[in-house]
């Protein structure tokens, strides 16, 4: 006897493994089971990918609100592969709600939830739930504006709860306020008590499926059976493989922004749901007044109670799937319905004035520039300068690195060879830079300050700021107002004006001063409307 074969006969004995693994794999199953049935499988494998991605991503994650955001943004930045985990973690979410509703669907066109299979069905429902829920905890848990104001909608829907409102609401922390007790309990829930939860049921949902067998098509009880290996397993492996890859994909490919700090003064803010809530969102604004409990809980109410008492209500004989038309018709129904609630959700959501979309889980040391610097990146950019210098090493090899601290001059040196390089460095081939003395200066300030450390600001320095600072440069505006240390104080500190002041406001500023601030010296300005909301927008995303 191999030693191979003693150690697994030594196991065997000891902990029935190999027994075990053979009984799963060599089930019987229909000879009618096929590619309909993998959606169960990948459900489970989308399922462990949530629990593996959550576990890397707790490795870095602080559970206090301003805490989660800066280590979210950690994680984002400067771990290793924190994005690429963000990213299955966040779209494997999205995936996990899709694949569970469709292997839902199958399961009631194909009418496998009927007798005795009625426990199997129920528990799956509730299972859909807790992938709803994970989504609505989680969405809490970046702590940006996004994901503050979405839950103050949610904890205002279930305060409105007959007799359970105000349990509901001080259960989720959400009496007053958004706070520490609310994340706390919403933490407490995605983390310590959904997945042991959806662990045991996803257990009793599996020894249910094999207890009571996988339902045969009608007539093909007396047909010989096959085994769920090899053919299933391989149907199964494929499905899930291609889920995996679409999910990577998802991940590299598509970035999950993470927008500012959440801010509770931001009232003007507009909260949106995932898109899988987007339907409810909609469907909210169908009731309004005395009503609204209709759209916020009676009608969701119903449909979970429906879908729980469907084996009950529905107790008929299987027939074949292709005879089952009044489900077919109410799943069409039912599409119809959640594809329009959402697309209705999507075209309707207001967009404010100006408002520009920052993604903060990229490198944001570009807000640290002062607008002169900030011009320096357009001129840079203008110019062209990557066609010969690289930047961190990244770009041509013709000239030297300009994050290289040792080739830095001062300013005046600096201009004096961007109007003359062969006359500054003999046998330089750069042409000469056909800008103002202004504008030389502000291309000098930016590579005077550019290194190793903060080069990122160059690549990731949007291009609405860019051309807001080139507004505010053009302008003067720093003859009067200080940003990021730059400037004078004769008027008010600009950086976190976005936390006083509405964008409407600045603007209606800038036309006519003196009629929002009595007294004010400042001129006004009549900007073309897209320099406006340049400046207003660059204005927006200064750092207190």
């Amino acid at each position: 006897m191999s030693s191979w074969k003693r150690i697994n006969q030594w196991l065997d004995h000891r902990t029935g493994i190999h027994t075990a693994a053979r009984k799963f794999l060599y089930e019987d199953i229909p000879a009618s089971s096929g590619w309909h049935q993998v959606f169960g499988s990948v459900a489970l494998f989308l399922f462990l990918v949530q629990a593996f991605t959550g576990a890397m991503l707790a490795f870095n994650y602080a559970p206090t609100p301003g805490d989660a955001y800066n280590s979210l943004r950690y994680i984002l930045t400067e771990v290793t592969a924190g994005r690429l985990m963000r990213g299955l973690h966040h779209w494997g979410a999205s995936m996990m709600i899709v694949v569970v509703v469709l292997h839902m669907v199958q399961v009631f066109l194909f009418g496998a939830y009927k007798k005795p299979r009625e426990a199997t069905w129920m528990i799956g429902v509730v299972l859909l739930l807790l992938t709803l829920a994970y989504g609505l905890t989680g969405y809490l848990l970046p702590w940006d504006n996004r994901a503050y104001w979405g839950t103050v909608v949610a904890t205002n829907i279930a305060a409105q709860a007959p007799v359970l409102g105000p349990y509901l609401t001080q259960l989720l922390g959400g009496q007053g306020s958004i706070g520490v007790v609310t994340f706390a309990r919403f933490f407490g829930l995605h983390v310590l008590l959904l997945p042991p939860a959806t662990a045991l049921l996803i257990g009793v949902h599996v020894y249910l499926v094999r207890k009571h067998g996988v339902a045969p098509a009608p007539g093909d009880e007396l047909v010989p059976k096959k085994k769920f290996y090899p053919e299933q397993v391989f149907k199964d492996t494929l499905a899930i493989f291609i889920a995996f890859a679409i999910l990577f994909t998802m991940a590299v490919v598509v970035r999950v922004p993470l927008e500012q700090l959440a801010d509770p003064t931001d009232t003007a803010y507009i909260p949106r749901p995932e898109w899988y809530f987007l339907f409810l969102f909609q469907t909210l604004k169908l009731f309004t007044g005395p009503l609204e409990l209709v759209g916020s809980m009676v009608l969701p109410g119903l449909a979970v109670l429906t879908l729980i008492l469907v084996p009950f209500i529905d107790r008929g004989q299987m027939v074949k799937v292709t005879r089952r038309t009044f489900a077919f018709a109410f799943v069409a129904l039912a599409v119809i319905g959640w594809t329009g609630l959402t697309a209705a959700a999507v075209v309707t959501t207001p967009k404010e004035a100006g408002a520009v979309a920052v993604d903060f889980s990229a490198p944001i040391d570009w807000m640290g520039l002062s607008p002169e610097e900030m011009a320096g990146v357009a001129y840079f950019r203008t110019e062209n300068c990557l066609a010969c210098h690289a930047i961190n090493g990244q770009g041509s090899q013709i000239g030297p690195d300009l994050t290289r601290t040792a080739i830095h001059r001062n300013a005046a040196w600096m201009i004096q060879h961007f109007k003359s390089p062969a006359g500054v460095r003999p046998g330089s081939s750069m042409p000469p830079i056909q800008l103002s003395d202004t504008q030389l200066n502000s291309l000098a300030a930016f590579l005077l300050k550019l290194n190793p450390d903060n080069a990122t600001a160059l690549q990731d320095a949007p291009d609405f700021a860019v051309r807001g600072a080139l507004v505010f440069q053009a302008n003067g505006c720093g003859d009067c107002h200080t940003v990021n240390g730059a400037g004078t104080d004769v008027g008010p500190k600009l950086n976190g004006v976005g936390r006083r002041r509405s964008r409407s406001w600045v603007q209606d500023h800038f036309a006519d001063p003196a009629k929002l601030s009595p007294g004010s010296s400042m001129p006004a300005f009549k900007f073309a409307k897209r320099d406006l909301d340049d400046l207003t927008a660059y204005l927006f995303t200064l750092p207190e």
